[in-house]
C-alpha cells in the first residue's frame, strides 16, 4: 500500500505557474511509475503526465508537453508537477497516481493502483 497526498493547487491568473506536489507514504515511490491526471467537472479524467520509475521516461498530454514539466524526487519520496502559462481550461482537480504493476499504460487511468485525493487547480482572472 502507498498513500498520495497532492498539494500545491490553488487559484492563478491566465499565464500564471503552479508547482504541484504529490507526498507519498507507506512505501517508496520508487517502486512505482507515477502519473498525474485532471479531472474538470462533468468531463472525463485527463492523463497529464507521467514519469517512469527510473525517471529517464517521460510522458505528456498532448495540450501539456510545452508548458508542464513532471519530476520526481525519490529521496523525498515525491513527484512534482510543475506547471507553467497556464489557461482557464487547465481548471481541473489534478490526481496524482502510481503504478506498481509490470505492465504500465501511463495514459490511461485503469494503468495505476493507487490515487490521491486530488488538490483543485483553478486558472482565472
Amino acid at each position: 500500500q502507498v498513500q498520495l497526498v497532492e498539494s500545491g493547487g490553488g487559484l492563478v491568473q491566465p499565464g500564471g505557474s503552479l508547482r504541484l506536489s504529490c507526498a507519498a507514504s507507506g512505501r517508496t515511490i520508487s517502486d512505482f511509475d507515477m502519473g498525474w491526471f485532471r479531472q474538470a467537472p462533468g468531463k472525463e479524467r485527463e492523463f497529464v503526465a507521467a514519469i517512469g520509475r527510473s525517471g529517464s521516461r517521460t510522458i505528456y498530454g498532448e495540450f501539456m508537453k510545452d508548458r508542464f514539466t513532471i519530476s520526481r524526487d525519490d529521496a523525498k519520496n515525491t513527484v512534482y508537477l510543475q506547471m507553467n502559462r497556464l489557461r482557464p481550461e487547465d481548471t481541473a482537480t489534478h490526481f496524482c497516481a502510481a503504478n506498481a504493476g509490470d505492465d504500465w499504460l501511463p495514459r490511461r487511468p485503469y494503468g495505476y493502483d493507487y490515487w490521491g485525493q486530488g488538490t483543485q487547480v483553478t486558472v482565472s482572472s
